[in-house]
């Protein structure tokens, strides 16, 4: 059976304490953790890039969208935030997500946007339940 991967990135530790270099393709990017917790927050923790993958394939989804429909939305911006389940009455980690589309569309548009912007392929997969298989190598 064949196997299609749809993402790929390669972490590595040096022994700065938590500060992580992450790889993926041509691009470097750094994770580490806030001072509270023992890190030097030379990057975002891990947490963090979860809401960066959401809300950047919610704006890149709804870009997609305006595009093809000719809207003219000057400016998509998506926020997410992570809430531990321990923290919510339904114990459930979730994302919050606030769309916010600048420019001369209507409100049924924005209201369309918002449908739109829940099938972007992240939202998706967080959604499904994951399966994570680790092996030392």
């Amino acid at each position: 059976m064949s196997v299609k991967i749809i993402a790929s990135a390669l972490a590595e530790n040096n022994g700065d304490i938590y500060k992580t270099e992450l790889k993926i393709n041509q691009h470097l990017l750094i994770a580490d953790e806030l001072q509270e917790v023992g890190g030097k927050d030379e990057g975002p923790a891990p947490g963090d890039y979860l809401c960066m993958a959401l809300a950047s394939c919610k704006a890149i989804t709804l870009r997609m969208y305006a595009q093809r429909k000719n809207l003219k939305a000057d400016v998509i911006k998506v926020k997410a935030n992570l809430v531990k389940g321990a923290d919510i009455e339904s114990g459930n980690n979730t994302f919050f997500c606030e769309v916010e589309i600048q420019g001369d569309i209507t409100d049924e548009q924005k209201k369309r946007m918002l449908e739109i912007a829940k099938a972007c392929p992240i939202d998706r997969l967080l959604r499904k339940p994951s399966d994570i298989v680790s092996v030392l190598i």
